[in-house]
């Protein structure tokens, strides 16, 4: 597949401060690549170097085949981006506000601009707000209509820093189907978050940064595929343990962890022992699970590396 975002041992110094760590990103042509992180691990230092507003240390960026910061004229109006917090005029109305933005760059005709800017203000949920000035608007609507100033340019990458910051369940599932439904008509999403769930029902792709290390990077569906276990719930574990001597790996409460990844099988296993059963499934490890888990094995890389010295 074409490669959208590609860095080649990316590093970004403050001082002493290695920000970023030497990473490799990949994504490629319609993922919706989640960028996970904890707050301070080097996410938005990261996503700053791919649009050529922090220059790295050291490492090369290419964006849309084309090398940064050096194509960032000809790249950056085919790239909708919303880092960190929208900045907008307080006393404009959001109408007034992507005017002057679609009007400050290249690529978007004046002809166009009004039908433009109502769709996105539709897309986006700020339909009926439009003319009200921004000072009005709640941390959401301003995030929302940070989100419409990306989307203007109908880019074929965008690259999001937190976009759902401010938004209350109902809106950040209302941008979790506008983000789907954009990657649906070909725009390749680069998220970056610290938001494990909202991650876990978008992405394609994860890269995981710690302490600005990427240590993880691969598909969602091979991260979180089945690990050939079968899960149990039941009230009775130990009767469990006994009727499938040698096949249980973990208890935990009423979750018991079974060898073998047929469901059905253990089942008339269990009922044929008389073992209450609430429920079964293959077993498969959460985002989350394999967030922290690549965490603490980096984690543990670096302390043995650091008494090695």
């Amino acid at each position: 597949m074409t490669a959208v975002i590609v860095t080649r041992g990316l590093v970004k110094r403050f001082g002493r401060v290695r920000a970023v760590d030497g990473i490799d990103l990949d994504v490629r042509a319609g993922d919706v690549y989640g960028f996970l992180g904890a707050n301070g691990s080097g996410k938005t230092t990261t996503v700053r170097m791919l649009l050529g507003l922090v220059l790295p240390t050291a490492g090369e960026v290419e964006l849309l085949g084309r090398r940064m910061p050096r194509a960032a004229r000809s790249v950056l109006p085919r790239v909708g981006a919303l880092i960190e917090g929208p900045a907008h005029h307080g006393h404009l109305s959001g109408r007034a506000n992507l005017s002057l933005l679609d009007a400050s760059g290249p690529g978007g005709s004046w002809r166009t601009r009004r039908r433009r800017i109502d769709a996105v203000l539709e897309q986006v949920g700020l339909a009926g707000v439009g003319r009200r000035p921004v000072a009005a608007y709640s941390l959401g609507m301003r995030q929302r209509l940070g989100l419409a100033g990306a989307l203007l340019r109908r880019p074929e990458l965008l690259v999001l820093d937190e976009p759902t910051n401010g938004l209350d369940p109902q809106g950040i599932a209302e941008i979790r189907e506008l983000l789907l439904e954009l990657n649906r008509q070909g725009t390749t999403v680069f998220l970056s978050s610290h938001l494990l769930a909202e991650i876990e029902q978008m992405a394609t792709r994860v890269g995981v940064l710690d302490r600005g290390r990427l240590v993880l990077q691969d598909r969602l569906a091979t991260l979180t595929a089945p690990t050939g276990a079968t899960v149990v719930r039941t009230p009775e574990p130990d009767r469990v343990r006994a009727a499938l001597d040698g096949r249980v790996t973990a208890v935990d409460g009423e979750r018991v962890v079974v060898k073998g990844d047929d469901p059905a099988e253990v089942n008339a296993l269990l009922v044929g022992a008389g073992v209450p059963v609430i429920g079964l499934a293959p077993e498969r490890p959460t985002l989350e699970e394999v967030v922290l888990a690549a965490a603490r094995a980096a984690g543990d890389r670096v302390e043995v590396r650091e008494r090695g010295r």
